[in-house]
């Protein structure tokens, strides 16, 4: 798990410094919008951590720019948590569907800080009958030029008794509206 972690933090790295060094700085047009499709893994927290190896998920954040430095995003996509293999105990895999609304602040060029608030629908093997909806909260940090938005995240589901969440690392690429 380690070794994944490390082999996924040093690729996200060398891909960084590829496109730092390739592009020139890019903040969000203002008056515009951006649509980025992106990939994101993690590790879970929580109480996901007992039961749960990783996560995986994909997401759709559409962006408008209030300013040159300033955005408002609207995200929704898709996180499938993966299972531990513990003997004895029958543990579904779930996923978490998330429909969240945010700010991104470019307070450099290129480099970011966002803060995303919303809801997390829990996805059982029944589908949406059995699970939870969830208070979601989830900051971040990244890089971002024209095209690809790098960042890591920290994303916290609250409510009911099991509040959990994970770390993220994401990919994204943007395409001009």
């Amino acid at each position: 798990m380690k070794t994944v972690l490390k082999l996924t933090a040093t690729i996200f790295m060398v891909t960084l410094l590829f496109f730092a060094t390739h592009v020139k700085a890019q903040t969000t047009p203002a008056n515009k919008f951006n649509l980025d499709l992106g990939i994101e893994s993690g590790l879970p927290t929580g109480v996901a951590a007992n039961y749960n190896t990783v996560i995986l998920g994909g997401i759709i954040r559409f962006q408008y720019g209030i300013s040159n430095n300033f955005a408002v995003t609207f995200a929704t996509g898709g996180d499938h948590f993966f299972t531990k293999d513990i003997p004895g105990i029958n543990n579904p895999s779930f996923g978490v569907g998330p429909i969240k609304a945010g700010l991104k602040e470019f307070f450099i060029p290129n480099i970011y800080v966002s803060g995303e608030a919303g809801i997390g629908r829990e996805v059982t093997q029944k589908g949406f009958v059995g699970g939870n909806t969830k208070l979601l909260l989830e900051p971040g940090v990244g890089y971002a030029n024209k095209r690809w938005d790098f960042g890591v995240a920290y994303e916290s589901l609250t409510g009911q008794q099991d509040n959990y969440g994970f770390v993220a690392l994401r990919i994204a690429y943007g395409f001009s509206l």
